[in-house]
Parts: structure tokens; C-alpha cells; sequence
């Protein structure tokens, strides 16, 4: 294991992290709210001394890095950026209790968006800036712009493809050129040129410049962190409106729009996942509008068709917005918002979820494993756009969707050691695991995760960080074999 390697990026991490502190401390500054500049000082302060630490320790670090130093380094990091990006919550006195700093801290890098606040509104502005820039931050992953930025990783592509596969959501992840640092700095401009489309969007619909700025963070990293109680609902339609269509645009995989870049449209309609995921968001959309309409929940059909598509682009995107209370829709819209908040957006998206392209894998290879019943000396393979799929990435996925299921139950039975509703607890592992936020009943749109005990929000983090990091970065930590000598 190379310990040193491991310590020296965890190093640079936590340098990014205090870095983008930076307008948090300038809000404050400029609100005068010393309590708010002092838990962001005292943060970065922190910051600094660690990871000047760990850099003297790391002199000389070989570059020797493979698989496992990749997963341990992203698994570390993670847990280590949770920790003191709570700081300056718990520090300001903001949320004074540490456990539920933590909690929303996790919540916010892991794009989750499950709070703990009673009411944002009241938090100081330099806070809910914090909150919502960390999904962005999380969203296409601390490690990606590391990679993007930093030259770690020049001497040896293996360095930096073990870094992305750890972090990268997906069943496997490839490069948009040769080189993986360029892949992570085509991925992250990408990224940034849909934020700012998307705050320009919001600000022509008259939204506060400080609203659209945070609303558009929380947009891209598909994390859901409001800067008011009623989330979206307050906003005008046409404001709504732009959020569903940036909340399903970053839930498509960002190769795409590298294609779409490269003038190959062709290519990307042909995409068997970009087409299942478009599919299921229409069809989706029109049951539930079809449902509500039915049912009368709202006045006119053009209410229904917007608070439907905008529910089912937050919940399959994993965004976690909100514009209406869906824990009072039909039973039937409810369990189809379950349904959604499994699967979640497309591999190589900002959103999380199981993912479209292992949902087509899993289905292809039941297929496979069905024509070879019927016929057991036919040899098959499985093909995706029409590339033939390795067997190593199918049995990847399979022990994806073991772990998944494990984790899922495990974390239920444990939450309901807290003699919480059956419903509470089941969506609010569903949700927390697959980075969405609301559930249903006691943890709905209309509620959130503060009057859960500390054991069940220890629980929750785990999930939160077990979803962002495709669950093995986090599982091989607990793993005696990762830090044995080999």
C-alpha cells in the first residue's frame, strides 16, 4: 500500500476544499457576520496545518498506485472532506450539535440533499452558499478536478485511471482522448459551462442573483439543497420549468455532450442508454400527469403536467427538489417516484442512483442467461451500442447490484431499531442511498432528517457515502484483506 501517495492527494484535496472556502469567508465578510467568519477561518486554518502535515510525511512518495491505493484514496478522502466540511457549521454555531453538521455536510458533497435544518431560511447567507456549492463540488467529484488541474498524475495513466474509476459513477469508465487528465478537464468545463447556462436561465426569469447562483449549483451537482423551505415551490412556473430541464440535462452521461461537441448527434440519439433514460421520463410523466389529472390534485392540466415533470426529473436525476408535497399524491405516482429514485440518472451523469447502463446490463445478461436455457451449447455475448461488453464488467455489476440489495436491507433493519415507520425507514435509506434526499411520510418533501437519532443519521452518512462512491471505495475500507502486505 502506498501510504505515502495515499497521503500526499488526500493532502491536495483538502487544499481544493480550502480553496473554495474562500467566497464562503467573502459572504461573510461582507454580511459582517463574525460568528459565520470565524467557523470558515478557524476551517481553513485546520485545513492547512493537516494537510501541511501530511504533506511533509508524503516527501518522496513513490508513484506506484494500482487499484486498491485508488478506491482507499477515494474512500478517505471523502470521509475527510465530510469531516471538515462541517466545520464551519458546527464551529459558526450555525448547527451546533456536530453529529447533525456532519449529517448535512455528507448530505451536501454526496449531491444527496437530505437536511437536518428546520428552517434555511434563517442560516446566514454565507452558510447556505457553503451548502449548496458543496453539491457542486460533489457532483463531478473533488478527485476529477484534482486530476483536471493538478499535474499528479503525468507520469503514468494508470495513476489517474484508477483515481476517476473510483470516483467516476458507472459500470466502467473511459476516456474521451487518450490522455485521462485531459478526459477529467473536458468533463469539468463541460460541467461548468451547464452552470452557467443554467444561472443565466434563472436570472432572466428574474431570480435574485444570489438564488439563481446557489439554485444553479444545487442544479448541476443533482443535489437539492434549497435556499427556502418550500424548496422550488415559491419560484415562478417558468423558473420551475428551466429547473426540470437542467435537472434532466445533467442527469444524461457527459460523453454525450462531448459527441454532440464533436458534431456526431448520430451517435448519441443511437445511445441504447441515452434512449432508455428519455424513455422512461416521458412515459413517466405522462402516467403520472394522467394520474393526478384523474384524481384531481390540481385545477388545470397544465399545473399537472409541470409539478409531474418536475417531480420525476428531481427524483430520477436524484436531485431532490421539490415544487409541491408528492407524499399526499396517489399511492400509484408515489410508487412510480420509488421506482425512479432506484434506478436514477445515466453512468457518467452528476446524478446517482443505480444507473441506467447497469439496469440495461442486468437485463441484457437475464436475456443471455434465458436463450441459454433454451439452448446451453449456444455461446452468447452481450453487446451495448454495439460494442461487445467484457465479462468483468457484467460480474462487476452483478456484485454491484448483491451489494446494493445487502447494504439497502441491512441499513433498513437498523433504522428500524428506532422504532420509526416502516415507510419512514425504508425511503429514507432508498433515498439517502441513492443520493436523492426526500422520502416519504416522517422524511417527505414537507419533513426532513432531523428527528432521526444520531445511530440512524451514523447509518444514513454511511449510505450517503456508500451511494456517491458506487458503495467499494467505502466497503473496502472495512475490508482486513485492503491492508495487508502483499
Amino acid at each position: 500500500m502506498n501510504y505515502r501517495m495515499i497521503g500526499r492527494i488526500n493532502a491536495l484535496i483538502l487544499l481544493i476544499e480550502g480553496f473554495f472556502m474562500i467566497p464562503a469567508l467573502i459572504f461573510s465578510l461582507v454580511d459582517r457576520d463574525f460568528a459565520v467568519t470565524k467557523g470558515f477561518l478557524i476551517t481553513m486554518g485546520a485545513i492547512v496545518v493537516f494537510a501541511g502535515i501530511l504533506l511533509l510525511l508524503s516527501r518522496k512518495a513513490k508513484r506506484g498506485f494500482y487499484a486498491r491505493e485508488g478506491l482507499v484514496c477515494v474512500g478517505i478522502g471523502w470521509i475527510l472532506i465530510s469531516l471538515f466540511g462541517s466545520c464551519p457549521y458546527w464551529i459558526s454555531g450555525q448547527i451546533p450539535n456536530f453529529a447533525n453538521a456532519l449529517f448535512e455536510s455528507v448530505s451536501g458533497l454526496t449531491t444527496t440533499g437530505a437536511s437536518i435544518v428546520p428552517a434555511v431560511e434563517n442560516l446566514a447567507r454565507a452558510i447556505n452558499y457553503w451548502r449548496c456549492f458543496t453539491h457542486w463540488l460533489g457532483g463531478m467529484g473533488v478527485l476529477v478536478f484534482l486530476l483536471a488541474v493538478a499535474p499528479i498524475g503525468e507520469q503514468s495513466e494508470g495513476f489517474t485511471m484508477h483515481l476517476l474509476r473510483a470516483e467516476s459513477p458507472g459500470p466502467s469508465v473511459g476516456k474521451l482522448v487518450p490522455r485521462m487528465r485531459r478526459t477529467a478537464a473536458i468533463l469539468y468545463i463541460i460541467y461548468i459551462l451547464l452552470t452557467l447556462l443554467d444561472f443565466l436561465f434563472l436570472v432572466c426569469g428574474e431570480m435574485p442573483a444570489f438564488d439563481a447562483l446557489c439554485t444553479s449549483f444545487a442544479t448541476a451537482g443533482t443535489g437539492g439543497f434549497g435556499i427556502k423551505n418550500d424548496s422550488i415551490a415559491g419560484y415562478s412556473p417558468y423558473i420551475q420549468n428551466v429547473c426540470t430541464v437542467f435537472m434532466l440535462l445533467f442527469g444524461v452521461n457527459f460523453s454525450c455532450y462531448y459527441l454532440i461537441l464533436l458534431r456526431q448527434v448520430k451517435n448519441v440519439l443511437k445511445d441504447e442508454e441515452f434512449r432508455l433514460y428519455w424513455g422512461v421520463v416521458i412515459a413517466s410523466t405522462a402516467l403520472i400527469t394522467f394520474n393526478l389529472f384523474r384524481a384531481a390534485t390540481y385545477t388545470t392540466f397544465g399545473e399537472t403536467l409541470r409539478h409531474s415533470a418536475f417531480q420525476v426529473s428531481s427524483i430520477i436525476t436524484t436531485t431532490g427538489f421539490a415544487t409541491t408535497n408528492f407524499d399526499l399524491w396517489p399511492t400509484f405516482s408515489k410508487a412510480i417516484l420509488l421506482f425512479l429514485m432506484t434506478i436514477g440518472a445515466c453512468a457518467g451523469s452528476t446524478g446517482g442512483g443505480f444507473k441506467f447502463a447497469r439496469v440495461l446490463l442486468i437485463f441484457k445478461a437475464l436475456g443471455r442467461n434465458i436463450r441459454q436455457l433454451l439452448h446451453p451449447n449456444s455461446v452468447k455475448v452481450i453487446h451495448v451500442n454495439g460494442r461487445q461488453v467484457d465479462e468483468k464488467t457484467i460480474s462487476n455489476t452483478n456484485a454491484f447490484l448483491v451489494a446494493y440489495v445487502v447494504i439497502l436491507i441491512s441499513s433498513f433493519l437498523l433504522l428500524c431499531i428506532d422504532h420509526i415507520s416502516v415507510l419512514t425507514g425504508f425511503t429514507a435509506v432508498l433515498a439517502c442511498l441513492n443520493n436523492v434526499g426526500p422520502g416519504l411520510d416522517a422524511v417527505g418533501p414537507a419533513c426532513n432528517y432531523a428527528g432521526l437519532s444520531i445511530f440512524s443519521k451514523i447509518v444514513l452518512i454511511i449510505d450517503m457515502l456508500a451511494g456517491r462512491l458506487e458503495i467499494f471505495p467505502i466497503l473496502i475500507l472495512f475490508s482486513r484483506r485492503t491492508w495487508k502486505k502483499y
